[in-house]
Protein backbone atom coordinates (compact mmCIF):
# COMPACT_ATOMS: atom_id res chain seq x y z
CA UNK A 1 0.00 0.00 0.00
CA UNK A 2 1.19 3.46 -0.85
CA UNK A 3 2.59 5.30 1.93
CA UNK A 4 0.33 7.96 1.10
CA UNK A 5 -2.42 5.66 1.73
CA UNK A 6 -3.86 5.35 6.21
CA UNK A 7 -6.22 2.60 6.88
CA UNK A 8 -8.72 3.66 9.66
CA UNK A 9 -11.68 2.25 11.68
CA UNK A 10 -13.96 5.05 12.72
CA UNK A 11 -16.84 3.62 14.89
CA UNK A 12 -16.24 0.23 13.43
CA UNK A 13 -16.15 1.30 9.81
CA UNK A 14 -13.05 0.92 7.79
CA UNK A 15 -11.82 3.86 5.78
CA UNK A 16 -8.61 4.32 3.93
CA UNK A 17 -7.52 7.82 4.24
CA UNK A 18 -5.24 9.63 1.61
CA UNK A 19 -2.79 12.25 0.91
CA UNK A 20 -2.53 13.69 4.83
CA UNK A 21 -0.13 15.91 4.83
CA UNK A 22 -1.48 17.61 1.67
CA UNK A 23 -1.98 21.40 2.06
CA UNK A 24 -5.38 22.52 1.34
CA UNK A 25 -5.01 25.82 2.67
CA UNK A 26 -1.95 26.91 1.89
CA UNK A 27 -2.45 30.75 3.47
CA UNK A 28 -2.53 29.11 6.85
CA UNK A 29 -0.75 25.80 6.58
CA UNK A 30 -3.51 23.94 6.84
CA UNK A 31 -3.19 20.32 5.67
CA UNK A 32 -6.11 17.47 5.08
CA UNK A 33 -4.68 15.78 7.93
CA UNK A 34 -5.97 19.05 10.39
CA UNK A 35 -9.22 19.23 7.96
CA UNK A 36 -9.83 15.94 9.16
CA UNK A 37 -8.90 16.29 12.85
CA UNK A 38 -11.31 19.58 12.51
CA UNK A 39 -14.35 17.42 11.12
CA UNK A 40 -13.95 14.59 13.86
CA UNK A 41 -13.72 17.09 16.68
CA UNK A 42 -16.90 18.89 15.52
CA UNK A 43 -18.78 15.75 14.48
CA UNK A 44 -21.00 16.09 17.65
CA UNK A 45 -22.17 19.29 17.17
CA UNK A 46 -22.05 19.28 12.93
CA UNK A 47 -24.00 16.01 12.64
CA UNK A 48 -27.28 16.88 13.97
CA UNK A 49 -27.62 20.01 11.61
CA UNK A 50 -27.00 17.80 8.75
CA UNK A 51 -29.25 14.74 9.76
CA UNK A 52 -32.01 13.65 7.37
CA UNK A 53 -30.75 16.01 4.43
CA UNK A 54 -29.28 15.54 1.15
CA UNK A 55 -25.48 16.97 1.65
CA UNK A 56 -24.14 18.77 -1.31
CA UNK A 57 -20.51 18.80 -1.29
CA UNK A 58 -18.22 21.94 -2.70
CA UNK A 59 -14.85 19.83 -3.16
CA UNK A 60 -11.11 21.41 -3.75
CA UNK A 61 -9.28 18.17 -3.92
CA UNK A 62 -6.22 20.03 -4.41
CA UNK A 63 -7.42 22.99 -1.70
CA UNK A 64 -7.12 26.66 -2.74
CA UNK A 65 -4.18 25.72 -5.55
CA UNK A 66 -6.56 24.15 -7.33
CA UNK A 67 -10.32 24.14 -8.81
CA UNK A 68 -13.06 23.37 -6.89
CA UNK A 69 -16.99 21.87 -7.73
CA UNK A 70 -19.61 20.88 -6.18
CA UNK A 71 -21.00 17.15 -6.09
CA UNK A 72 -24.72 16.21 -5.78
CA UNK A 73 -24.63 12.42 -6.68
CA UNK A 74 -22.48 10.05 -4.12
CA UNK A 75 -19.37 9.69 -5.82
CA UNK A 76 -18.06 6.68 -7.40
CA UNK A 77 -15.88 4.07 -4.75
CA UNK A 78 -18.16 5.24 -1.89
CA UNK A 79 -18.30 2.21 0.93
CA UNK A 80 -21.30 0.29 0.90
CA UNK A 81 -21.82 1.21 4.26
CA UNK A 82 -22.97 4.67 3.60
CA UNK A 83 -26.21 5.91 3.64
CA UNK A 84 -27.86 8.02 0.79
CA UNK A 85 -30.90 10.10 -0.02
CA UNK A 86 -32.75 10.01 -3.69
CA UNK A 87 -34.25 12.79 -4.94
CA UNK A 88 -36.06 13.84 -8.02
CA UNK A 89 -33.81 15.38 -10.18
CA UNK A 90 -36.68 17.87 -11.21
CA UNK A 91 -36.40 19.10 -6.96
CA UNK A 92 -33.13 19.89 -7.11
CA UNK A 93 -31.22 23.56 -8.71
CA UNK A 94 -29.48 23.36 -11.96
CA UNK A 95 -30.34 19.64 -12.57
CA UNK A 96 -31.86 18.66 -15.49
CA UNK A 97 -34.35 15.79 -16.60
CA UNK A 98 -36.66 13.60 -15.25
CA UNK A 99 -34.10 10.77 -13.16
CA UNK A 100 -33.57 10.76 -9.85
CA UNK A 101 -29.93 12.03 -7.93
CA UNK A 102 -28.91 9.89 -5.18
CA UNK A 103 -27.08 11.98 -2.70
CA UNK A 104 -24.61 11.51 0.44
CA UNK A 105 -26.43 11.15 3.71
CA UNK A 106 -24.09 12.20 6.25
CA UNK A 107 -25.43 10.39 9.17
CA UNK A 108 -22.67 9.68 11.36
CA UNK A 109 -18.84 10.47 12.10
CA UNK A 110 -17.67 7.51 9.78
CA UNK A 111 -19.73 8.95 6.49
CA UNK A 112 -18.08 12.68 7.57
CA UNK A 113 -15.12 11.65 8.14
CA UNK A 114 -15.30 9.51 4.26
CA UNK A 115 -16.40 13.43 3.33
CA UNK A 116 -13.71 15.15 4.57
CA UNK A 117 -11.10 12.49 2.90
CA UNK A 118 -12.37 13.18 -0.06
CA UNK A 119 -11.82 16.80 0.32
CA UNK A 120 -15.44 18.00 1.11
CA UNK A 121 -14.37 21.34 2.45
CA UNK A 122 -17.99 22.93 2.61
CA UNK A 123 -21.28 21.08 3.64
CA UNK A 124 -24.78 22.52 1.76
CA UNK A 125 -27.99 21.40 3.18
CA UNK A 126 -31.42 21.77 1.81
CA UNK A 127 -34.26 23.89 4.32
CA UNK A 128 -36.16 20.48 4.83
CA UNK A 129 -35.51 16.91 5.31
CA UNK A 130 -36.47 13.80 4.35
CA UNK A 131 -39.32 11.63 5.69
CA UNK A 132 -39.72 8.13 6.39
CA UNK A 133 -41.21 7.16 3.12
CA UNK A 134 -38.17 8.37 1.54
CA UNK A 135 -39.64 11.80 0.32
CA UNK A 136 -39.11 15.39 1.11
CA UNK A 137 -40.96 16.79 3.42
CA UNK A 138 -41.98 20.65 4.43
CA UNK A 139 -39.54 23.28 4.89
CA UNK A 140 -38.55 23.35 9.09
CA UNK A 141 -35.93 25.68 8.70
CA UNK A 142 -36.48 29.63 7.46
CA UNK A 143 -33.16 31.03 5.98
CA UNK A 144 -32.42 34.91 5.33
CA UNK A 145 -28.64 35.33 3.79
CA UNK A 146 -26.94 38.69 3.85
CA UNK A 147 -24.52 39.47 1.35
CA UNK A 148 -23.16 43.23 1.38
CA UNK A 149 -22.13 44.95 -1.51
CA UNK A 150 -18.88 46.53 -1.01
CA UNK A 151 -18.43 48.98 0.50
CA UNK A 152 -21.04 47.78 2.89
CA UNK A 153 -19.06 44.44 4.89
CA UNK A 154 -20.24 42.83 7.72
CA UNK A 155 -20.97 45.59 10.23
CA UNK A 156 -23.97 46.63 8.06
CA UNK A 157 -24.68 42.97 7.47
CA UNK A 158 -25.20 42.77 11.14
CA UNK A 159 -26.98 46.20 11.33
CA UNK A 160 -29.30 44.32 9.07
CA UNK A 161 -29.52 41.22 11.07
CA UNK A 162 -30.99 42.94 14.19
CA UNK A 163 -33.30 44.75 12.06
CA UNK A 164 -34.51 41.38 10.59
CA UNK A 165 -34.62 39.67 14.38
CA UNK A 166 -37.03 42.36 15.01
CA UNK A 167 -39.07 41.60 12.32
CA UNK A 168 -39.10 38.18 12.50
CA UNK A 169 -39.65 38.29 16.57
CA UNK A 170 -42.93 40.00 15.65
CA UNK A 171 -44.10 37.30 13.69
CA UNK A 172 -43.29 34.91 16.15
CA UNK A 173 -40.19 33.47 15.18
CA UNK A 174 -37.14 33.35 17.26
CA UNK A 175 -33.92 33.72 15.08
CA UNK A 176 -30.91 33.31 15.27
CA UNK A 177 -27.28 33.93 13.26
CA UNK A 178 -24.12 32.90 11.59
CA UNK A 179 -21.57 33.93 9.76
CA UNK A 180 -21.70 32.50 6.18
CA UNK A 181 -17.86 32.39 6.84
CA UNK A 182 -17.41 34.53 3.93
CA UNK A 183 -18.10 37.90 4.10
CA UNK A 184 -22.00 38.12 5.03
CA UNK A 185 -24.23 37.10 7.76
CA UNK A 186 -27.55 34.23 7.87
CA UNK A 187 -30.52 34.51 10.10
CA UNK A 188 -32.18 31.29 10.30
CA UNK A 189 -35.65 30.39 12.17
CA UNK A 190 -37.79 26.72 13.11
CA UNK A 191 -40.65 26.66 11.39
CA UNK A 192 -43.33 25.14 12.90
CA UNK A 193 -44.59 21.72 11.56
CA UNK A 194 -48.19 22.59 11.61
CA UNK A 195 -49.36 26.23 10.77
CA UNK A 196 -46.18 27.82 8.96
CA UNK A 197 -46.26 30.31 6.25
CA UNK A 198 -47.50 28.17 3.50
CA UNK A 199 -44.21 28.72 1.53
CA UNK A 200 -41.65 29.81 3.53
CA UNK A 201 -40.09 31.61 -0.15
CA UNK A 202 -42.88 33.56 -0.84
CA UNK A 203 -43.37 34.76 2.93
CA UNK A 204 -39.27 35.13 3.21
CA UNK A 205 -39.97 37.12 -0.19
CA UNK A 206 -42.24 39.54 1.44
CA UNK A 207 -40.14 40.15 4.92
CA UNK A 208 -37.02 40.95 2.64
CA UNK A 209 -39.23 43.67 0.94
CA UNK A 210 -40.73 44.68 3.77
CA UNK A 211 -37.24 45.93 5.30
CA UNK A 212 -36.71 47.38 2.14
CA UNK A 213 -39.50 49.65 2.19
CA UNK A 214 -38.40 50.70 5.67
CA UNK A 215 -34.58 51.13 5.05
CA UNK A 216 -34.17 52.01 1.41
CA UNK A 217 -30.68 52.92 1.77
CA UNK A 218 -29.72 49.85 3.70
CA UNK A 219 -31.26 46.72 2.33
CA UNK A 220 -32.13 45.30 -1.19
CA UNK A 221 -33.96 42.55 -1.86
CA UNK A 222 -33.21 42.63 -5.38
CA UNK A 223 -30.19 40.03 -6.87
CA UNK A 224 -29.04 42.72 -9.43
CA UNK A 225 -25.43 43.33 -8.19
CA UNK A 226 -25.43 47.19 -10.16
CA UNK A 227 -29.04 47.68 -7.36
CA UNK A 228 -26.78 46.35 -4.49
CA UNK A 229 -23.75 49.06 -3.99
CA UNK A 230 -23.58 49.84 -0.16
CA UNK A 231 -26.45 47.95 0.76
CA UNK A 232 -27.22 44.28 2.10
CA UNK A 233 -29.32 41.84 0.32
CA UNK A 234 -31.36 39.99 1.68
CA UNK A 235 -31.13 36.96 -0.22
CA UNK A 236 -34.79 35.36 0.72
CA UNK A 237 -34.18 32.53 -2.22
CA UNK A 238 -32.68 30.58 -0.32
CA UNK A 239 -36.03 29.28 0.95
CA UNK A 240 -36.84 27.64 -2.21
CA UNK A 241 -36.64 23.77 -1.87
CA UNK A 242 -34.36 23.04 -4.28
CA UNK A 243 -31.64 25.16 -3.22
CA UNK A 244 -28.70 24.73 -0.15
CA UNK A 245 -27.04 26.82 1.81
CA UNK A 246 -23.65 25.83 3.73
CA UNK A 247 -24.40 24.30 7.33
CA UNK A 248 -23.27 25.24 10.69
CA UNK A 249 -20.08 24.55 11.65
CA UNK A 250 -19.01 23.90 7.52
CA UNK A 251 -15.71 25.13 6.43
CA UNK A 252 -15.46 27.69 3.71
CA UNK A 253 -12.87 27.87 0.36
CA UNK A 254 -11.56 31.25 1.90
CA UNK A 255 -8.00 31.77 2.01
CA UNK A 256 -7.92 31.59 5.48
CA UNK A 257 -9.98 28.82 6.06
CA UNK A 258 -12.97 30.21 8.17
CA UNK A 259 -16.02 28.54 9.44
CA UNK A 260 -19.74 29.53 9.09
CA UNK A 261 -19.94 30.02 12.94
CA UNK A 262 -23.37 30.79 15.24
CA UNK A 263 -23.01 33.92 17.09
CA UNK A 264 -24.57 35.05 20.29
CA UNK A 265 -26.91 38.62 19.70
CA UNK A 266 -24.88 40.36 21.95
CA UNK A 267 -22.05 39.35 19.25
CA UNK A 268 -24.22 40.62 16.41
CA UNK A 269 -24.99 43.62 18.22
CA UNK A 270 -21.25 44.87 18.87
CA UNK A 271 -20.58 43.89 15.62
CA UNK A 272 -23.49 45.74 14.22
CA UNK A 273 -21.94 49.03 16.63
CA UNK A 274 -18.74 48.72 14.88
CA UNK A 275 -16.58 47.31 17.49
CA UNK A 276 -13.43 46.94 16.56
CA UNK A 277 -12.67 44.20 18.63
CA UNK A 278 -15.49 41.82 17.81
CA UNK A 279 -14.34 39.41 15.92
CA UNK A 280 -16.58 37.36 13.87
CA UNK A 281 -14.62 35.57 11.49
CA UNK A 282 -13.53 32.13 13.38
CA UNK A 283 -10.74 29.30 12.52
CA UNK A 284 -11.18 25.91 13.21
CA UNK A 285 -9.56 26.57 16.45
CA UNK A 286 -11.44 29.52 17.04
CA UNK A 287 -14.75 27.31 16.35
CA UNK A 288 -13.67 24.35 18.64
CA UNK A 289 -13.04 26.51 21.28
CA UNK A 290 -16.48 28.46 21.10
CA UNK A 291 -18.24 25.19 21.04
CA UNK A 292 -16.36 23.97 24.15
CA UNK A 293 -17.46 27.19 25.77
CA UNK A 294 -20.10 27.90 24.59
CA UNK A 295 -21.81 24.84 23.34
CA UNK A 296 -23.73 24.69 20.32
CA UNK A 297 -25.62 27.87 19.82
CA UNK A 298 -27.76 26.49 17.00
CA UNK A 299 -28.92 23.47 18.89
CA UNK A 300 -32.97 25.12 18.91
CA UNK A 301 -32.92 24.47 15.67
CA UNK A 302 -33.18 20.60 15.81
CA UNK A 303 -33.66 19.69 19.36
Amino acid sequence: MSATKTPVEVEGKALTLSNLDKVLYPAVALTKRDVLRYYTAIGPVLLPHLAGRPVTFKRAPDGMAGGAFFEKHVPRGAPGWLKTITVPAKDVEGSKGNGEIVFPAISDLASLVWAANLAALELHVPMWRIGPKGTPRRPDLLVFDLDPGAPADITQCCQVALLLREDLERDGFEPLAKTSGSKGLQLYARLPVRGGPRSSSDYAHDVARRLEGTHASLVTSVMRKELRRAKVLIDWSQNNPSKTTVAPYSLRLTDDATVSTPLSWDEVTAAAAGDAAQQVRFSTDDVLERVDRLGDLFAPLHD
